[in-house]
């Protein structure tokens, strides 16, 4: 028997309304059957809050306040898109794409991986009583199972469910923004400054190896296109949605 395939898209760089508008899409995709992966990049700079965070936030710091904006579909905490590797995951309901372990932790365990062959050691964060984080930030604040370097957030994940269905997107931190200033990055941590094209083509080996499925490069069909800027434009790119809290 044949394993199972995940479409793998060519990595691309675009505002935050279409990158939103994709993942919402892979999710459609994924209720379909369709699994999928995907790397990306953010052209501009672009800050997105979680799903239930108020928008009025981002005015407390000057360098957030100036940054385009968008709401993403998934829960957490603000992120600023700048220097980083984002991912995006989607599978159907049930086996063999799911089953009952978590994905955050697997994927996770999936970009240790990945960044140990480019000579980058991380590990996942354990909670200990006495934790304390604070602020708007998402990579201020560690979660069980992000990948730290140090003392340092480098890899943070959230997702959405759609019918059984499960859309995981997540960041990795190659460098420090001048936007997050307080933020460092794996360059800053490790001395590493890793590449985006080396960054996803080792994350698509790791990814390769811990599931045994076949990753085979795909395209967005003309449908996936259309529908992509539908999305964007009827939600991502409305004040409506990103300023509804």
């Amino acid at each position: 028997m044949s394993p199972p395939s995940c479409r793998l898209l060519p990595y691309a760089v675009a505002d935050g309304a279409r990158n939103m508008a994709a993942d919402e899409v892979l999710l459609e995709e994924a209720v379909a059957g369709r699994a999928s992966l995907r790397f990306y990049g953010w052209s501009p700079p672009t800050l997105s809050l979680g799903y239930f965070q108020p928008a009025a936030l981002r005015a407390a710091d000057e360098r957030l306040a100036v940054l385009p904006y968008i709401r993403r579909p998934s829960g957490g905490l603000t992120l600023v898109h700048h220097h980083e590797v984002t991912y995006a995951l989607a599978l159907p309901q049930g086996k063999p794409w799911q089953d009952g372990e978590s994905w955050l932790c697997r994927m996770h365990h999936v970009l240790a991986a990945a960044l140990a062959t480019l000579g980058v050691v991380v590990v996942p964060h354990r909670p200990r009583a006495g934790d304390h984080f604070d602020g708007p930030l998402c990579f201020r604040h560690h979660t069980a199972g992000d990948l730290l370097l140090g003392a340092a957030k480098v890899v943070g994940s959230a997702q959405r469910k759609l019918r059984g269905a499960l859309m995981q997107h997540g960041g990795i931190l190659l460098e420090r923004s001048p936007f997050t200033p307080t933020l460092p990055g794996i360059r800053e941590l490790s001395g590493r400054a890793l590449g985006v094209e080396e960054t996803c083509a080792a994350a698509r080996r790791a990814f390769e190896s811990a599931t045994g499925w076949d990753v085979a490069p795909g395209e967005w069909t003309t449908e996936e296109h259309r529908r992509i800027e539908e999305i964007a434009e009827e939600t991502y790119a409305r004040p409506g949605w990103n300023d509804k809290r």
